[in-house]
């Protein structure tokens, strides 16, 4: 753990903030290091205020049961950070981690860069080089330009409940901070929503109403001025777009492989379970 220690000692010193909401400098870092956040196994995304880590936890633990190989992906870390990249179920090796750190701190050349961008960034390489069915993304800040929010097309959206936090990044009211929360949701992704107050689900109705996506929220009924417009807007699409809906057997493009990183395995993901 000694080299990978000193790898993250160095990296906490590319930028003068700990926190920089922004998601230009992960979109460099991640062309240079040939795109490894779309060869990852597809991703369930979770953003809220509560319970982000327990969900995750949760979702791994009924995936895990039921066979399938997954990816975790959280933060912060308790005792080492090892603790944030699960790799098919495992802690990532202390050699695995001190490699794959050695190689976006090379990739990214000394350029202002936060501590948790980077560290996203070798996250994301290290999930693309070992197979899995599953990629679990804990949100770290907001969700609307956090690091982990690179994903362009996540197989599922998780918002955990909402509230008033990080208002100096997030915005003053509950309905400028689930705006953020909802930042992750994606065209035509699902998205479970816990129960929210009312003007936090408001704002997340209406972003998913705006991109198509199918939203179940636990124990409370839809708005019906949201419902009408889903309905309205969005018939016509959803037919269409369920008859042509990804097939998770399909097999992924992987990163270019570096060494001394083992290279991707291209065993195509097992489907959900029912």
């Amino acid at each position: 753990m000694a080299g990978a220690d000193a790898i993250l000692q160095r990296l906490t010193g590319l930028h003068p903030k700990v926190i920089d909401l922004s998601l230009d400098r992960m979109a460099a870092l991640l062309a240079d290091l040939g795109h490894p956040e779309r060869a990852i196994p597809p991703v369930i995304h979770v953003a809220g205020t509560n319970g982000k880590g327990s969900t995750q936890a949760m979702i791994r633990a009924g995936l895990e049961s039921a066979g399938l190989r997954v990816h975790a992906y959280t933060s912060p870390h308790l005792a080492w950070f090892n603790e944030r990249i699960r790799l098919a179920g495992a802690l990532i090796s202390d050699q695995a981690l001190a490699e794959t750190l050695a190689e976006v701190e090379r990739v990214n050349a000394g350029r202002p860069i936060t501590f948790f961008e980077v560290t996203t960034a070798a996250a994301f390489l290290a999930f693309s080089r070992v197979s899995a069915d599953y990629t679990l993304l804990e949100v770290g800040l907001g969700g609307r330009l956090d690091a982990t929010n690179m994903v362009e097309a996540p197989r599922l959206c998780v918002i955990t409940p909402v509230s008033i936090d990080h208002t100096q990044y997030l915005g003053d009211t509950l309905a400028q901070i689930a705006g953020e929360k909802a930042g992750i949701l994606k065209r035509g992704t699902p998205c479970v929503v816990a129960r929210q107050p009312d003007e936090a689900l408001e704002v997340i109705e209406s972003r998913a109403a705006r991109l198509g996506c199918r939203l179940s929220v636990a124990g409370q009924p839809p708005r019906a001025k949201a419902m009408r417009w889903c309905f309205r807007t969005n018939v016509a699409f959803w037919t269409c777009r369920c008859r042509a809906w990804p097939d998770p057997t399909r097999s992924r493009t992987p990163a270019p492989p570096s060494p001394p990183c083992a290279s991707w395995d291209t065993a195509s993901p097992r489907p959900l379970p029912p």
